[in-house]
């Protein structure tokens, strides 16, 4: 895989270029050469952090190859962000008028995108943050933002206040933000692509997880690096690699439903979660969220601080961090997925709804919600309900000029007609607890869908 990506006739680096770089060798790329603007960045105590994060948070617990880092990542995708900005150069440059800032403004936005990342993946954000923080925003991205400011200030950075911005811009370009020029509007869909999803961080992570997960990987993303082609500052893809590009957004699906939400991943979030909660109020965890120069020094080491800890006020915390090392997790009770006709309008099922559909029987417990722990686990291929390939635009040849959308109808019947799952999964946070919480969970069920959707036999 590294080869074809390091091939001299890809014109990728001069050999002057490449004196001037620091060379790594990448598990997943081969060798990466870093350009010395980059280096200054790399070396700085705030980007060395995201050694300190796993690329998939707690996913070691389950697939114990699952701990490569942010890092790794990071370098994977500045990696590819000048491979294909030099791919199109070399067939486009003239054309395109890309020149040597178009290439270093690139790079460093594959470098610097997830620089402000939280840790644990996407579990902090996503399911701690809004807790605590009473609805206000958060993302990693703009922490990113902020992060690379501060890096400039505190390590003396010369880079060009221009460069600097568009840089930013290609980081938050997932969100289609107004970009400070008209002009190459073909750059902002390389690192982050909020016009139709395809992009060399989804590249990099997929084939990154999937190796270190110890799965395979038929998705080649070089097949589509090496024919993509601008028109009309839009990256564009060839007809006959359709099916290609489905491949890539149905292995991330895959990826989420086999690893990412994996049931004992969840329960694993869950409890983090739960933990996290518990000690924030002690040690200041949500604090230090605003700031670059307070959240640099977050990781995922906050749980070895939990566990060793001898506060009393962390007992709580303590004690579900210990529970994760013993292997006591949340007991799994069921899942289901929500029927395709109930996607549009449905709500998050939360232990409430479990707790009020309880099911009495004489001499049983009563259930708390405390006592139940629910997981919404929404999986799409990055379109919600829609079909992503419907924002892809292709074109023939390399003779054509004509650029178009493909219907999956022209390609194949058997392609699917739903694009998202809603997985819902229920645990019980007691072992003695599973089965009244399952059968609150399968009356749930019956009175929401009048019928047991669940696929497993109640425990």
């Amino acid at each position: 895989m590294g080869d074809s990506m390091n091939d001299e006739s890809s014109s990728f680096y001069t050999w002057h270029g490449r004196r001037l770089s620091k060379h790594v060798h990448d598990n997943v790329h081969g060798n990466i050469y870093l350009d010395p603007l980059s280096l200054k960045f790399i070396d700085t105590e705030q980007f060395q952090r995201l050694r300190d994060l796993k690329q998939l948070g707690l996913v070691h617990l389950v697939y114990p190859g699952a701990v490569h880092s942010r890092f790794e990542h990071s370098l994977g995708v500045y990696w590819l962000a000048g491979v294909a900005v030099n791919t199109i150069k070399a067939c486009q440059g003239s054309e395109l008028e890309i020149d040597h800032s178009d290439i270093q403004t690139v790079k460093l936005a594959g470098l610097l995108h997830d620089v402000g990342h939280g840790p644990f993946s996407h579990l902090f954000e996503h399911k701690f943050l809004p807790q605590v923080l009473n609805g206000s925003r958060w993302s990693h991205e703009d922490m990113s933002i902020k992060m690379i400011d501060y890096i400039v200030d505190e390590h003396n950075i010369e880079i060009d206040s221009e460069n600097l911005k568009r840089v930013k811009e290609m980081i938050l370009a997932s969100y289609a933000s107004p970009k400070s020029t008209n002009e190459k509007q073909f750059l902002y869909d390389i690192v982050a692509n909020g016009r139709n999803g395809i992009d060399v961080d989804k590249f990099d992570y997929i084939t990154r997880d999937s190796r270190a997960c110890g799965l395979g990987c038929n998705f080649q993303f070089e097949r589509l690096m090496e024919t993509m082609r601008v028109m009309d500052d839009e990256i564009c893809y060839r007809s006959k690699d359709y099916l290609t590009i489905h491949k890539l957004f149905t292995t991330r699906a895959d990826l989420h439903r086999t690893v990412y939400t994996h049931a004992k991943v969840k329960a694993i979030d869950l409890m983090v979660v739960d933990a996290l909660l518990e000690a924030n109020t002690c040690l200041g965890i949500s604090t230090s969220i605003q700031q670059p120069e307070d959240y640099w020094k977050l990781d995922d080491s906050i749980l070895k601080t939990i566990l060793t800890d001898p506060q009393q006020e962390l007992k709580e915390a303590r004690d579900l961090i210990l529970r994760i090392r013993r292997r006591d997790i949340y007991q799994f009770c069921n899942e289901i997925s929500i029927p395709k006709h109930k996607l549009e309008h449905f709500k998050d099922v939360t232990p409430h709804d479990i707790v009020c559909s309880e099911v009495q029987k004489a001499g049983g417990v009563t259930l708390k919600e405390e006592d139940v722990a629910v997981c919404n686990d929404k999986i799409d291929l990055t379109h919600g309900r829609n079909n992503p390939l419907e924002r892809i635009t292709f074109f023939k040849d390399y003779d054509c000029h004509e650029k178009f959308p493909i219907q999956d109808e022209c390609i194949s019947q058997m392609l699917p007609a739903v694009n998202q799952d809603m997985i819902v999964r229920v645990y019980s946070k007691k072992p003695e607890l599973v089965e009244a919480v399952s059968d609150a969970f399968e009356n749930y069920q019956l009175k929401m869908f009048g019928m047991k959707a669940q696929v497993h036999a109640t425990p």
